[in-house]
């Protein structure tokens, strides 16, 4: 990371934030916001970088304050040259095209996976992420059977994959949030909550080449994964989420976020990146349209679980009363789980 903000003052890790309501102001639909406290870098808290084999809880700890972490030497340099190979045919014939929140510069190649078997395994099934994940968008529940109670979990699933090339030209992208697709209002708080509710997605950007200051790195603003709805981002807040080849960044949605401008005239910025929502939202790409069926028949059962071919308990996303995997595979059928309370 360049030039990362320090902690507070209180030691804590997380920014402390003042709202102040008595002086909204009206935004261009007319409608009144609050007016918020500034805030300076110097308040907010530090991002932290991990190698690979560091334990689960710290990177957890990490996320819940600060909302991003990097991992060092995340995939291997054999995985990531082939990984590109798969992919670079796809970007060579990608159309450029240019909207008001992609330069004409970046080509995306959606359902990353689809193209490359490797990226599904040693991307978006990577063992550091999947645990991460499991951690903060495992939804568990429970509900009354008439006397008997009843316990549920969903799991994860893929939201997306995407992997990005950014060429020199580029122009910087607006802050956002990922968590804006599935309609989330988030509240201001000054510490994470100890319920895992608040994010709705995990993101997992990999390094394919260096990302540098320079030709884009990912902008940041870190701790704004705490902040309200109504808080709109500062640019002034912001660092760059500069990364080596096999290094990766990781970041709740609810983060501020965005691709910078690549002001070289030479450096493509290649990125491999996917996110992973809750097991019963929609995902932001159609995954069962997006994947070839005779390409995700030949993945294995947890990648083809890992898209969404699975029951999110208590019973979302069936399948003629069955799991949706009898969709790949007909034999399946009356022979995998159906839905019974586990009080039967």
């Amino acid at each position: 990371m360049s030039t990362t903000p320090t902690t507070s003052e209180t030691g804590s890790g997380t920014p402390e934030f003042a709202p102040v309501t008595a002086s909204p102001t009206t935004t261009e639909t007319g409608s009144k916001t609050p007016e918020f406290a500034p805030l300076t870098a110097e308040s907010l808290p530090k991002v932290q970088s991990f190698p690979v084999s560091a334990d689960i809880a710290d990177i957890i700890k990490a996320l819940k304050i600060t909302g991003g972490c990097i991992i060092k030497n995340a995939v291997s340099q054999p995985v990531l040259a082939q990984i590109e190979s798969d992919i670079r045919p796809h970007l060579d014939s990608e159309i450029t095209w240019e909207e008001d929140f992609f330069p004409k510069e970046t080509k995306r190649i959606e359902a990353m996976i689809a193209k490359s078997p490797l990226a599904a395994e040693e991307i978006v099934n990577h063992a550091v992420y999947q645990r991460v994940c499991a951690e903060f968008l495992t939804s568990r529940n429970w509900y009354w059977s008439g006397s008997k109670k009843v316990e549920t979990v969903s799991d994860p699933q893929l939201n997306n994959s995407i992997a990005f090339s950014i060429a020199p030209g580029a122009w910087a992208q607006p802050l956002h949030r990922d968590s804006w697709c599935h309609h989330t209002y988030e509240s201001e708080v000054g510490v994470y909550p100890d319920h895992y509710g608040r994010d709705v997605g995990v993101g997992w950007f990999v390094a394919g080449k260096p990302a540098t200051r320079l030709n884009g790195a990912t902008r940041f603003i870190p701790g704004s994964h705490l902040w309200s709805k109504d808080r709109p981002p500062q640019e002034e807040l912001t660092v760059q989420a500069e990364l080596q080849p096999g290094d990766a960044f990781m970041m709740l949605s609810s983060c501020y976020h965005a691709g910078s401008a690549n002001k070289t005239t030479d450096e493509e910025r290649l990125l491999f990146s996917c996110f992973m929502t809750k097991g019963f939202l929609r995902q932001e790409e159609n995954q069962y349209l997006a994947l070839p069926h005779d390409i995700v028949r030949k993945m294995p059962v947890h990648i083809q679980q890992l898209i969404g071919y699975k029951l999110s308990q208590p019973y979302c996303g069936w399948v003629d009363n069955d799991d949706p995997r009898v969709v790949l595979d007909p034999s399946l059928k009356n022979a995998t789980i159906h839905y019974k309370d586990k009080s039967d």
